[in-house]
């Protein structure tokens, strides 16, 4: 079990919906991964990311696709790409990444609470 944290260190995390816009191959990553570009709205605008997502995704099916990310940790560089925000997901039974998304089309930007 995870060690508890406080509730306000929680809310530290800054998790919100965006939609991808632009979706890439990685072949330059050392693990399998595609490029996301990803907008979030006028407050946070349009943010790069690289997610090992290839098992069960497809860079052309991501465009259009609403995804979780936090919005708040540092820059990432990954290899020649700097990714601005971590993309979540959960892992499968073979520990392959599924994408954490809203059921229902929400406007991007909106902030998980």
């Amino acid at each position: 079990m995870a060690a508890p944290i406080a509730f306000d260190d929680f809310e530290k995390v800054d998790i919100r919906v965006g939609t991808v816009i632009d979706a890439q191959n990685f072949p330059e990553a050392r693990k399998p991964a595609i490029k996301l570009t990803i907008d979030f709205g006028t407050e946070i605008g349009v943010k790069t990311s690289s997610a090992q997502l290839t098992v069960h995704y497809h860079a052309d099916r991501l465009l259009g696709r609403q995804v979780c990310a936090v919005v708040n940790f540092p820059p990432r560089q990954i290899g020649p790409f700097m990714s601005e925000v971590l993309t979540l997901g959960m892992p499968d039974a073979d520990a392959a990444v599924v994408l954490i998304a809203p059921d229902f089309k929400v406007p991007n930007g909106g902030k998980l609470f």
